[in-house]
């Protein structure tokens, strides 16, 4: 059947020499990977254009149960986010992130409070100018309580270790290699007090947002199986040196 939709575009990626899949995240139907031609006709071009990471987009296509590839009637943008590809900063975060959300969103089923903090966090750094530089560290804090694995914080205490694997802060050495020191732990529990208010607050320098990242992609690997290398994870660090 023929449905319309909200979706965010994740990635494109190749698939014949006649075929792009764009890879979406749909209000209605969670993840679904549409049939994207490459003919050189004025409408496919003009569809192409449209698919940019992070793009929001009202899509109607078709909703097929069981079928991996959907094909796609007509696209328009929902949400114009120009400045997530005008600013170098925001490109390479949004670059990152979309392709970060490619590796850990599998699952086909909808999801309304996910879809809903996507679209607002997309929404949110194109607009936002103070602080951007520290948007993707707290956009995957929140991811990790969409993911089912949001760090425990209570009882945090000066001198306390993170331990990786468990998600918990604790005053004994883990006895075994994932974990924070100390030192680490502070900075950890200090970047779990952020939210998108209050990014311009914390003021870190290039090494240790470097540092932070890894710690957090570390996390992510620990907790979601089979998460694969970052391409774009280098282009980001390189724009921050």
């Amino acid at each position: 059947m023929l449905d319309k939709t909200t979706g965010i575009v994740l990635s494109i990626t190749a698939y014949n020499d006649k075929t792009s899949l764009v890879h979406v995240y749909t209000e209605k139907y969670g993840r679904i990977s549409y049939a994207l031609p490459l003919q050189q006709g004025k409408k496919s071009r003009l569809m192409r254009t449209l698919f940019s990471p992070f793009a929001i987009l009202y899509i109607d296509g078709e909703v097929k149960p069981r079928q991996d590839i959907q094909r796609i009637k007509d696209v328009q943008t929902a949400v114009p986010v120009f400045q997530l590809h005008y600013d170098p900063i925001k490109n390479a975060i949004t670059l990152f992130l979309a392709e970060f959300l490619s590796k850990v969103i599998r699952e086909p089923e909808p999801n309304n409070s996910f879809f809903r903090f996507l679209l607002q966090s997309i929404q949110f750094l194109n607009l936002m100018e103070d602080g951007k530089a520290n948007f993707h560290i707290c956009f995957l804090i929140e991811l990790t309580g969409y993911m089912g694995f949001y760090p425990n914080i209570s009882g945090y205490k000066k001198g306390d270790f993170f331990d990786l694997i468990n998600g918990v802060f604790s005053a004994i050495r883990p006895n075994h290699s994932y974990f924070l020191s100390s030192m680490e732990a502070g900075v950890f529990y200090k970047i779990m007090r952020m939210n998108y208010n209050n990014l311009h607050l914390f003021q870190f320098n290039r090494g240790e947002r470097s540092e932070i990242l890894d710690y957090i992609i570390t996390y992510f690997k620990l907790h979601h199986a089979g998460f694969q290398e970052l391409k774009s994870l280098d282009v980001l660090k390189a724009l921050f040196d």
